[in-house]
């Protein structure tokens, strides 16, 4: 079973976290799951970025981002070359390390 590795972000999960996977699913519906609170405001629809991880390690595990999810990362604030839509990331048997960026480009959000 892979395991979902989180680094610490200021206000979703201080102290980091680590989530029990499972294969076939996305990262973002896991760590909803999971109960950590990560923005989606489209409903994991591949519509936004506010669900944009950067997957430090285990990123080549994944399939690779269609047309329409690098569409929208290339509008997600702070990408880098390991930057995915955590809606579109289905994990495979390894797992993964993900930081969660700072900021997101939703201008409305619940939680604020």
């Amino acid at each position: 079973m892979p395991k979902i590795i989180i680094l610490p972000h200021s206000e979703i999960c201080p102290e980091g976290g680590i989530v029990d996977a499972q294969p076939g699913q996305s990262i973002c519906k896991q760590l909803l799951d999971a109960g950590y609170e990560i923005e989606h405001a489209c409903e994991m629809s591949c519509a936004c970025t506010t669900c944009h991880v950067i997957v430090r390690e285990g990123h080549d595990s994944l399939e690779p981002p269609d047309e329409l999810e690098d569409d929208y990362l290339d509008k997600a604030w702070g990408l880098e070359a390991e930057s995915r839509l955590s809606c579109q990331a289905i994990l495979a048997e390894e797992n993964v390390v993900i930081e969660i960026p700072r900021y997101t480009i939703n201008m409305v959000s619940e939680r604020h």
